[in-house]
């Protein structure tokens, strides 16, 4: 857990949501099976709001025989009081159900609550006509356990009750859906809501599973926060309460020369573009001043674009590109800024990669490395580990497929344990771009960003989060701060376009105008923590 005030929500992997179990029945002295009542209580409370007629309804509750089963069961008993018919199917032997599960399957038989056992595909077979009459589902099968792809039987129950059509409740995740990457086994239900337990888990908030997940509801069921601190959850989503806490406020006497100076690197013949929103970036998320250092030729392209922006043009030995003939030039235009956004627009030739290595290795300020940036140093990563100040490295999954050799389905399944290691391995803070963005640390602490939608999916939208980062980097935030406002920020201003004007065709500078506007929210306390879906 972070000691920061106002700390972003932890999510929590599976092991980490047993140990909280395990010490809560072991050293707190909570029983077991008070935490599987709390667990199925919490169902019902939401299943009361989801379907007020709940009562009235036919419902059919597919479980295992673990104790994801066992909440199954409560969740039953609880419906029977309240009047709805309700059935179980049990896809185990009776004889295979242990522990505090067993002990609530026997309730069941004492309050005559049909139990139908299947234990193989015929007999799931045999009861698809009765099934198919029940009108809401609740999934207990599988749990958070899963580290394997659901074959057999399992696998014909998930895609019999998915053709339903049926709304399902799925039991602290969905079945199939594995709880710390994300990632589906093979065959997984597709939730209408899942009610999760203590905290939500990665798996519920990383993509695929977020898509499966459906609205996601999150009960207390009674784990202490002296367990939870001493676990200590690695992985954190972003909120806005977290966001407004680090926010830098402005004394009434500020001026631009105390909001810090962003320098910016970027530009090459047919890109000029890149370089131009971040510098937009930089100035909408609160910078003081921008200079773009740009090839002198798209000198007079730059100035008309943005009358705000000032620029610093460079006389390379090819007209419109990049190469170390400039270094000192650079190096000159670095003193007095506060913080160096690079790549950009700037190509990644030959050239161009001698220049960017040998300005990672003078620079003194916080350095935003993105697009071109980050291949030039593919194959030179050895220069990240000897900066004298903070690096923040934003590629999206090609460009860290290239910085790393790893294929892309590759780091799409295992984008955490990607991100983390190479933070770890390189010291720099890593936002691996992507639905859910990833914001991973040196000290090994991961962040997931729950603003963005697919109508970012468009030319200038990296650009413009690079300068944001580095505006707020020049503002005084440290890394961390700023990685998680500049990529919270930038996807909830995309968010409020996408929800006023559609869901695509918005344009990144459109998205940086908006920024202002999310931002004043923030701080107002207006925003509240995003209903996860």
């Amino acid at each position: 857990m972070t000691d920061k005030p106002n700390s972003s929500m932890p999510i929590v992997t599976a092991s980490e949501m047993q140990q909280m179990d395990r010490e809560t029945i072991e050293s707190f002295g909570l029983p077991g099976r008070v935490l599987m009542e709390n667990a199925g209580r919490g169902v019902i409370d939401v299943m009361i709001q989801t379907f007020p007629d709940i009562c009235d309804q036919d419902i059919g509750i597919a479980t295992g025989r673990g104790n994801n089963g066992g909440d199954g069961f409560v969740i039953a008993r609880y419906l029977a009081a309240m009047g709805a018919a309700v059935s179980v199917y049990l896809f185990s032997d009776r004889a295979a159900v242990k522990g505090d599960a067993a002990a609530n399957l026997k309730l069941l038989d004492a309050l005559k609550i049909p139990v139908v056992e299947i234990t193989d595909p015929a007999l799931l077979a045999r009861h698809q006509i009765a099934m198919r009459q029940h009108r809401i589902w609740v999934d207990a099968l599988l749990g958070t356990g899963l580290n394997a792809e659901v074959k057999g039987l399992f696998r014909t129950a998930i895609e019999f009750l998915n053709s339903l059509n049926r709304p399902i409740i799925a039991v602290d995740i969905p079945s199939g859906l594995n709880a710390d990457t994300g990632m589906i086994y093979g065959a997984c239900i597709r939730a209408h809501t899942t009610v999760t337990f203590g905290f939500p888990k990665i798996g519920h908030i990383l993509f695929p599973g977020a898509g499966v997940t459906g609205r996601l509801e999150i009960i207390d069921i009674g784990i202490p926060p002296h367990i939870v601190r001493a676990v200590g959850p690695k992985h954190h989503i972003l909120t806005s309460e977290a966001i407004a806490s680090s926010f830098p406020r402005r004394e009434a006497t500020s001026h631009k020369g105390t909001t810090g100076h962003v320098l910016v690197i970027g530009g090459s013949t047919g890109k000029a573009g890149a370089a131009v929103m971040s510098g937009l970036g930089a100035l909408r998320s609160g910078a003081g001043l921008v200079t773009l250092a740009i090839p002198e030729s798209l000198n007079t392209i730059i100035q008309s674009r943005i009358s705000e922006i000032m620029t610093a043009p460079m006389n390379g030995r090819k007209e419109g590109l990049w190469d170390d003939s400039v270094l000192d030039a650079i190096r000159e235009q670095l003193q007095g800024k506060k913080c160096l956004a690079m790549g950009p627009g700037m190509s990644a030739l030959p050239e161009t990669r001698k220049l960017v290595i040998e300005i990672l290795r003078g620079v003194s300020i916080p350095v935003v490395l993105d697009a071109d940036g980050l291949n030039c140093v593919c194959g030179r990563l050895d220069v990240l580990k000897d900066l004298k100040a903070p690096a923040i490295l934003t590629p999206h999954p090609g460009e860290m497929s290239r910085l790393t050799g790893v294929s892309v389905s590759d780091i799409q399944a295992d984008r955490i344990g990607i991100a983390r290691r190479f933070s770890r391995d390189h010291h720099v803070h890593l936002i691996l771009k992507g639905a859910r963005t990833v914001i991973a640390h040196p000290d090994g602490t991961v962040y997931i960003n729950p603003t963005a939608n697919p109508g970012m999916a468009a030319a200038g939208m990296g650009d413009v989060l690079t300068g944001v980062i580095a505006g707020l980097l020049a503002q005084g935030l440290g890394a961390e701060d700023a990685s998680h406002a500049g990529v919270y920020l930038h996807g909830k201003a995309a968010d409020a376009f996408c929800e006023s004007k559609g869901p695509f065709g918005f344009l990144a500078s459109e998205v940086a105008g908006a920024l202002p506007g999310v931002i004043k929210e923030v701080l107002d306390g207006k925003m509240t923590v995003e209903r996860l879906k």
